[in-house]
């Protein structure tokens, strides 16, 4: 089944085709230009944008970058706070024409990896880091995704932890790949005594060149990179409506 994947990428969207029960993408990508305006009437006219460059008619997967639940967005720490308790499924099915359905970017980020990456075949608790601009998470337990964790906005000693160690942290204070490898292990040492997982999967920025930080990253939990790269949360939102519309 082919379902569009939708991702609101900072203040653009970029979408493709994607086969989802191969989990993978059967198109070129379409792009809307960034803006700096990322209330909703904005966003709303970009994913319509992108839904009409594929003149598409079918089902629509879109992520987001808030924390979701039936469509509905519960908070904004990285989108206008216009969208707070907003509907996005039924606006953007409504501007579309297309049954859209809309889930956490970092949680379609691994349901990507789970589904057909790196952790499709594991077991017990896995924590899937996607380390960017800031620290998005997914934890799935048993294969069984545990909704809308927030775990980069976790505080130790008063600092949030993708304040600490996000590759954005490690730019702009200029940190060499060892160090930001240890303020890593320092995290996810925090988030074993937490949590307790049988796998951490990294990816974002890491997941391109792991041999340049990984091997320097010690902890006892198993630690592998992602093998989806930027297209991870197209192919987990599309896959994640192909299971919503009962299409697989």
């Amino acid at each position: 089944m082919e379902v569009l994947g939708i991702d609101i990428v900072g203040k653009s969207i970029k979408g493709a085709i994607v086969d989802t029960e191969k989990g993978e993408i059967v198109s070129g990508k379409k792009s809307t230009d960034s803006a700096e305006d990322s209330r909703p009437h904005k966003l709303i006219s970009k994913i319509h944008k992108v839904v009409k460059k594929f003149d598409w008619k079918g089902p629509v997967g879109c992520s987001f970058p808030a924390p979701t639940t039936k469509g509905i967005i519960l908070s904004a720490n990285r989108i206008n706070e216009a969208w707070v308790d907003a509907d996005a499924e039924h606006l953007f099915s409504e501007i579309t024409g297309c049954k859209v359905n809309v889930i956490n970017q970092t949680d379609a980020t691994g349901i990507a990896e789970m589904t057909f990456g790196v952790g499709r075949k594991a077991s017990g608790t896995v924590v899937v880091l996607n380390i960017g601009d800031g620290i998005g998470s997914s934890i799935f337990v048993d294969g069984n995704l545990v909704p809308n964790t927030e775990l980069g906005q976790i505080e130790i000693k008063g600092i949030k932890i993708e304040d600490r160690a996000s590759n954005t942290a490690r730019k702009e204070e200029g940190v060499r790949k060892k160090t930001w490898a240890k303020r890593l292990q320092f995290v996810l040492e925090h988030y074993e005594h937490l949590f307790h997982p049988d796998m951490f999967i990294l990816g974002g920025q890491i997941s391109k060149k792991p041999e340049k930080v990984m091997p320097y990253i010690k902890i006892s939990t198993k630690l592998k990179p992602a093998e989806f790269g930027r297209d991870a949360s197209i192919v987990g939102a599309a896959y994640y409506a192909a299971k919503n519309q009962k299409l697989i």
